[in-house]
């Protein structure tokens, strides 16, 4: 990663303990934090659990990125930070964010999870803020690990002193477990018992998930943030899907990671040749200019997402990374400031279909045969101006 990056590289055992450590270094408890609406809820609870306020971002319907010009110039003067989220491995507009940042005097953060390989004006996602962090268990498919890469070396230290002193112990169950899970999902896929599976940790309790979103818990997330910067007051929203996110990474742990990122460029390869053809079909809205990314997932569009949602369960093409409702509907008033223009979060949020771009042609017969139809966006999104239109309700074809 520094290669690709030409930066000075932390390894942290998650993504989400690298951002949580990034914010607690580049900005003040209390700060103000743009963000994108149609994110993880995790990375939301992680900006509170830093102590900050999640400012909602105006962001581009067609492919969740944030849209800086949309900005009111008076929410610029009000932040202390923008945190990207290059969605499904869709660059933000990284060149005038930096800009911006720079004009207002603060710090510009990358979160890469999703974007490991993309670029943008010319290198590479998370070459362009003070910090970016990301996810070993994207595109790498290593299913741990996470890395915190900054800009000024001398920040090195500091943020890798900040993680150490966060970090719990490994646990030889854990280590265990992290050996077996490959075996595990082998053989559910093997066996087609994707569905008895999530069923059964149903039963037990396990799954913490009853829809996209997980359970805000108002009350109890009140008190948390009342205590922030506290990690471990919010730890049981940033636990989320992933327990083990700050325990120290075992032997066994990193040879497979190293293992898995040795193999990073022919997976990016992969993942080009798949976005190509999703980005040619009737549900894709490629961006002009931008080549063809190695995206994560790729956004189609489409008019009914649950028929489609379906129709790909059915041939055992799995659905993942959706992000709806927005996180100003999701999260109110209480606990973020809304976005000026939730219309066009709300229309993407609902209609974006992410697409595994290593089962294109699979994902796409499937929706050619389902007759799945592109989804129409409503006036107030095409329109000059539209950046700035408030409302439009979650409107679902």
């Amino acid at each position: 990663m520094r290669g690709r990056l030409g930066r000075e590289c932390v390894y942290v055992p998650s993504c989400r303990l690298g951002l949580y450590v990034a914010l607690r270094h580049w900005c003040p408890p209390g700060g103000r934090v743009l963000m994108s609406p149609v994110n993880d809820d995790v990375i939301f609870f992680v900006v509170l659990a830093a102590g900050l306020r999640p400012v909602q971002a105006p962001l581009n319907p067609f492919d969740g990125s944030i849209d800086a010009g949309a900005v009111p110039e008076e929410t610029w003067g009000s932040l202390s930070a923008v945190l990207t989220t290059n969605l499904y491995g869709n660059p933000d507009p990284a060149p005038e964010l930096r800009a911006r940042c720079d004009a207002s005097g603060i710090a510009l953060l990358e979160d890469g999870a999703h974007a490991i390989g993309s670029e943008v004006g010319g290198r590479p996602v998370g070459a362009w803020g003070e910090a970016s962090v990301f996810s070993l268990s994207k595109h790498v498919g290593a299913g741990a690990g996470g890395i915190l890469a900054v800009a000024d070396p001398r920040a090195a230290e500091a943020v890798r002193t900040a993680c150490e002193e966060l970090l719990t112990p490994r646990r030889t169950a854990s280590e265990l477990a992290y050996a077996l899970r490959p075996y595990a999902e082998a053989a559910v896929r093997g066996l087609g018992l994707r569905r008895a599976a999530w069923a059964t940790l149903g039963l037990l309790g396990l799954a913490e998930r009853d829809g996209i979103r997980m359970p805000l818990r108002p009350e109890a997330l009140a008190l948390a943030t009342a205590a922030a910067p506290d990690l471990a007051a919010h730890d049981s929203w940033v636990r989320v899907d992933m327990h083990g996110y700050r325990r120290r990474s075992g032997p066994l742990r990193l040879r497979r990671i190293r293992r898995a990122v040795g193999r990073l460029d022919e997976v990016l390869r992969a993942h080009r040749d798949g976005t190509a053809l999703l980005l040619a079909t009737p549900w894709a809205r490629p961006r002009e200019g931008s080549g063809v990314q190695p995206l994560f997932r790729v956004p189609l569009l489409v008019a009914d997402r649950d028929a489609a949602i379906a129709a790909l369960a059915r041939r055992g093409i799995v659905v993942g990374y959706l992000y709806d409702p927005p996180l100003d509907d999701y999260a109110g008033e209480e606990f973020t400031d809304p976005s000026p223009a939730p219309g066009r979060a709300r229309w993407f949020a609902a209609h974006a279909l992410p697409v595994d771009p290593l089962r294109a042609r699979e994902a796409i017969g499937v929706l050619e045969r389902s007759g799945v139809r592109p989804a129409e966006p409503p006036q107030e999104l095409t329109r000059p101006g539209a950046a700035r239109t408030e409302g439009l309700g979650p409107a679902r074809d």
